[in-house]
């Protein structure tokens, strides 16, 4: 073709030298008005009658796939086929012309691959079994593994060498390998832990304080645990620590549907003492404990006519407490709490008793798992507790303060 224009170039009497560069200009003009004519209709045809066609049927994931843009990737190929084809149009330079051509494509093919592993990975993750067994770490490692033998076909194209000639050189090169790809070697070796052992999922709730972690997990990738923490934050977590260091992961509770209360209130120990009768006729008014304390007292009435206790001394004998009242109270008021689970374990007991007095814990679990309700019902839970015990004749220890000193010196 080139020929052709320049013989008749010269016919009409154009300079031999301008000829051919007029001649060349021409034939490229040509090839990429062909590309471009090509480009258009097979985008405005191909790939609308197959996202038309798509559309139509039941199946999502072809849908995705067209979403994606795998097959657009794909479409830019046929303008660079094209020029690739017409390279014997240009005699001198055909080969660098077909190399170059020929590595846009592998290119071409390899951005292809990786929209479409990525529509794998969206595909699998709209299944629920995503959250336990995610891909996206293994996908990573199959995109790494084409791009280097798509880089390796690429270079050994350009410089026309075989390809097996770069890959022995690869065993020479190991040490430089594992060093460059370290963190994805290490974050493969931990995906394939974290997914086989099932050592955490995307939604679950961790806690890695000494990297500032505590919330919720939202993606699991080869290099990168992406948490967002409750103040709204992100913080990304290398996928090795989580093998390599301790994290706390929340997902048993949350699975359990329970989540538990622990936390003490100190009493004043001045202010147990034993009961009298007065005090033992206004706790039976109560009626969380009126069945257990009536229960209790023909206990220990018995006890103490069994073994002619001398009543006439409170240490001689079995008697009732005030705080043993006040534990019992917990205890059944626990019991007929809606927000409190009973299925799990509830305990009231009593602690090593401290500077600040008696602990008294309360060991339960809420039905409600979510933060704020959670906290709302610890909270209804103490405010009552806190408010109920001067009716056992009980105070809540509370260090002195300014206010404290201000009352004494006004006296």
């Amino acid at each position: 073709m080139i020929e052709l224009i320049k013989d008749l170039l010269i016919n009409y009497g154009t300079n031999e030298r301008v000829a051919q560069y007029f001649s060349n200009t021409i034939a490229v003009i040509v090839i990429i008005m062909v590309s471009l004519i090509v480009d258009s209709i097979v985008r405005k045809v191909l790939l609308r009658t197959l996202k038309s066609y798509t559309e139509k049927t039941k199946a999502k994931w072809d849908n995705i796939i067209v979403e994606k843009k795998v097959f657009d990737r794909l479409a830019r190929i046929v303008p660079i086929g094209i020029i690739h084809a017409f390279a014997p149009v240009f005699p001198a330079y055909q080969m660098w012309i077909q190399r170059i051509a020929f590595a846009c494509i592998v290119f071409i093919v390899l951005l292809a691959l990786n929209r479409f592993l990525d529509a794998i990975n969206y595909i699998y993750s709209s299944y629920g079994i995503a959250k336990v067994r995610p891909i996206k770490g293994y996908i990573q490692v199959v995109e790494i593994t084409l791009y280097t033998i798509g880089i390796i076909i690429i270079i050994s194209v350009l410089i026309d060498r075989s390809p097996w000639i770069l890959l022995s050189g690869v065993g020479a090169a190991t040490a430089v390998f594992i060093l460059v790809f370290q963190n994805s070697i290490l974050g493969l070796v931990a995906s394939i832990q974290i997914t086989t052992n099932n050592m955490l999922q995307i939604g679950d709730w961790i806690e890695m304080p000494k990297y500032g972690a505590d919330g919720d997990v939202l993606e699991i990738s080869l290099h990168t645990v992406k948490v967002q923490n409750w103040d709204q934050t992100i913080i990304m977590i290398p996928t090795y620590l989580l093998i390599s260091e301790s994290f706390k992961n929340w997902r048993g509770m949350q699975e359990s549907g329970g989540r538990r209360i622990m936390r003490a209130v100190y009493i004043d120990v001045t202010s147990i003492k034993f009961c009298d009768e007065e005090m033992l006729a206004g706790f039976e008014e109560i009626q969380y404990i009126k069945e257990d304390l009536q229960n209790k007292r023909k206990e220990i009435d018995k006890y103490n006519k069994d073994y002619k206790v001398n009543s006439a001394h409170a240490a001689n004998g079995r008697h009732i407490t005030n705080i043993g009242i006040f534990r019992s109270y917990i205890e059944n008021y626990l019991k007929n709490h809606p927000k409190v689970s009973q299925n799990m374990i509830q305990m009231v007991r009593q602690l090593q008793p401290t500077e600040n007095g008696l602990p008294i814990e309360i060991y339960a679990f809420t039905n409600e798992i979510a933060w704020a309700d959670y906290e709302a019902i610890q909270a209804d839970i103490f405010d009552h507790i806190l408010a109920v015990l001067p009716e056992f004749d009980l105070r809540i220890y509370q260090g002195p303060t300014g206010y404290d000193f201000s009352k004494l010196r006004s006296i």
